[in-house]
């Protein structure tokens, strides 16, 4: 890699050792070799070695490894585009100085070449590649940068065409023609001006060089038509030396570009882009004064009038077409914009009907956590006194209700409990428990009610169940209320029987909840698919049970035959995940059977 770099170090070394010796070569010829062919050989030949060495540096920037914006892309593929007009431009004049030995015509045909050599690159500089614009505008400015280019090959046709064609005229068409490249010289420095005020970091210093080498090229220009109206130019003269410095200076340009600092790039600002819009308008309304000043100019012969009034018409046609399109495609991203306008508004609309009705659970949430709170403290009493009646001398029927009545009133305060973790105001305690003792201790819990309902029930609990981690409040309540639907429905049948089994299956530990007849054609299906309507509610809402059985990583199935009855499963992961066991079909299980009797 260090020899790779050091080559490349070398060979940059010799491209600009090079550059500088063919500069330095010129100033030599010019100043050594008296004015004739010989002079004007060599320095044709110097010139066009020097475009095609700033030609061939500015291709390398127009492929996607050296710039892999498109925008950017886009602005290399032009000032390439606008060296090979230069170039092609040089191997012209080329062609007759040094191949056929003979003067340049004039008017010569290829100047039209050496006047669009310009015209990408001030295309270039109107796509604004430092700049961050979106898909829209840069299919706007695409279709102002063609409004523009016909305008500037429209003016060029317009001024200089008719002297060379319709109404040949030396004196006229080299004046027209100076006169047009003249101003497309200044527009080109003004459109530099402007971006490197604009730019910043890489940018503003590579449009600074470009301004400086078009800075020279065009004063080069001036001079040398200053010589050649004082009879004092010829080629390979010292007017050539500053024309061939900027040539040099732009190959240097191009070859040392840093693009890495290209890369970054500000927001559009809106008013550029809005005097490029107001530029191809203005563009296209001075069409009119341009085919009205082709009839009212009387020094002009009837065929330039005629062709420049027909060309104008012709022009407002195709420039008319363009702005149809452009206005056209501004209407279609107006409708896009209001839809989407649209669309954000029914979208704030439903935002805020959810923000309000947040805004009324959490108002509700905080009225039952207070009412929890209040709640709280008479069953701290009654607790207090139902243990001080079954402390003291009571017959034992009496010390039973009184046991009963407290067991009652503590599961009436952990349901307080639940209520408080639901609405957020009583964190959740998670530890490993055995799911066999909750489910235990529900159903102790149950009994009473069990027995008022003249419901039985039977626990088949699967044996050495592996912990799970769990609030065992929140745990104890949720089985608690299935257990209460279930049996609710089942008091309907002649034999109602509630059913809870408990197995282990791999990562996780399932409790069913059925009736003795549940339906063996009906598969589970997650409970957030299945409306709870219809079903009582003796503690916690199915939805609450259920969000509590996610909030430990589980979730509950629910089975409902076509005959009415309904089923439950929880599936709770274990609490080690470490230990992986097969399903235990064949473990022995322990049944705890109840009546009502």
């Amino acid at each position: 890699m260090n020899a790779g770099v050091l080559c490349l170090r070398l060979r940059d070394k010799l491209w600009i050792v090079l550059l500088a010796v063919l500069v330095i070569a010129q100033a030599t010829a010019s100043l050594v070799i008296p004015r004739g062919e010989a002079l004007t050989i060599v320095s044709d030949w110097i010139q066009g070695v020097l475009l095609l060495m700033a030609t061939a540096a500015f291709l390398p920037n127009t492929f996607s490894t050296r710039s892999p914006s498109r925008r950017t892309r886009a602005f290399w593929v032009l000032m390439f585009s606008g060296m090979c007009f230069w170039l092609t431009y040089q191997a012209m004049w080329n062609y007759f100085e040094v191949f056929k030995r003979q003067e340049v015509p004039n008017p010569f045909l290829g100047d039209v070449v050496l006047f669009l050599h310009l015209v990408p690159m001030i295309a270039a500089l109107a796509l604004l590649p430092h700049l961050q614009e979106d898909e829209r505008d840069a299919r706007i400015r695409i279709l102002d940068f063609a409004l523009l280019l016909i305008w500037w090959v429209f003016l060029y046709v317009y001024s200089v065409i008719p002297w060379q064609t319709v109404h040949v005229d030396e004196p006229a068409y080299s004046s027209n023609f100076n006169a047009t490249y003249l101003t497309e010289k200044i527009v080109l420095l003004v459109a530099l001006v402007l971006v490197t005020y604009h730019a910043q970091a890489g940018w503003r210093f590579l449009y600074a060089q470009l301004l400086g080498a078009s800075a020279l090229y065009a004063s080069s220009s001036y001079v040398a038509n200053y010589a050649i109206a004082n009879q004092t130019y010829y080629s390979g003269s010292v007017y050539d030396i500053p024309l061939i410095a900027s040539m040099a200076w732009l190959a240097v340009i191009a070859k040392f570009v840093s693009h890495p600092e290209l890369s970054s790039s500000k927001r559009s600002q809106p008013l550029l882009g809005v005097w490029i819009t107001r530029l191809g308008m203005l563009a296209l309304f001075s069409l009119p004064f341009f085919a009205l000043y082709a009839q009212m100019e009387p020094d002009s012969p009837v065929s330039v009038r005629n062709f420049r009034s027909t060309l104008s018409l012709l022009a407002m046609i195709v420039m008319g077409t363009l702005l149809f399109m452009r206005q056209s495609l501004l209407g279609d991203e107006l409708a896009q914009l209001l839809d989407e306008s649209r669309r954000s508004f029914e979208d704030l609309k439903a935002l805020q009907t959810q923000l309000v009705h947040s805004e009324k659970l959490a108002s509700l949430g905080q009225l039952v956590g207070g009412a929890a709170h209040e709640i709280n403290n008479p069953l701290t009493a009654m607790i207090g006194y139902s243990d001080l009646l079954s402390s003291s001398d009571l017959p034992p029927q009496e010390q039973s209700l009184a046991a009963r009545i407290a067991a009652q009133v503590r599961r009436t305060r952990t349901l307080v409990a639940s209520l408080l973790t639901f609405v957020r105001q009583a964190p959740a305690r998670m530890s490993a428990l055995d799911v066999n003792s909750i489910l235990q201790t529900a159903m102790r819990s149950l009994a009473p009610q069990l027995e008022i309902q003249a419901n039985d029930f039977h626990l088949e609990l699967g044996a050495a169940l592996p912990p799970v981690l769990a609030d065992s409040n929140q745990l104890l309540h949720v089985f608690l209320h299935l257990a209460g639907q279930i049996g609710t429905r089942s008091k309907q049948e002649q034999t109602p029987v509630l059913y809870i089994q408990t197995r282990h299956e791999g990562y996780f530990v399932t409790v069913d909840f059925t009736a003795d007849v549940p339906s063996s054609t009906t598969a589970y299906q997650p409970l957030q698919q299945v409306s709870d309507e219809g079903v009582q509610r003796p503690t916690l809402s199915l939805g609450a049970c259920s969000r509590i059985v996610t909030e430990h990583g589980g979730r509950i199935l629910i089975q409902q035959s076509p005959q009415g009855f309904v089923a439950f499963r929880v599936e709770l992961p274990v609490a080690v995940r470490s230990v992986v066991q097969p399903v235990m079909a064949n473990i022995p299980t322990r049944a705890v059977a109840g009546s009502g009797s």
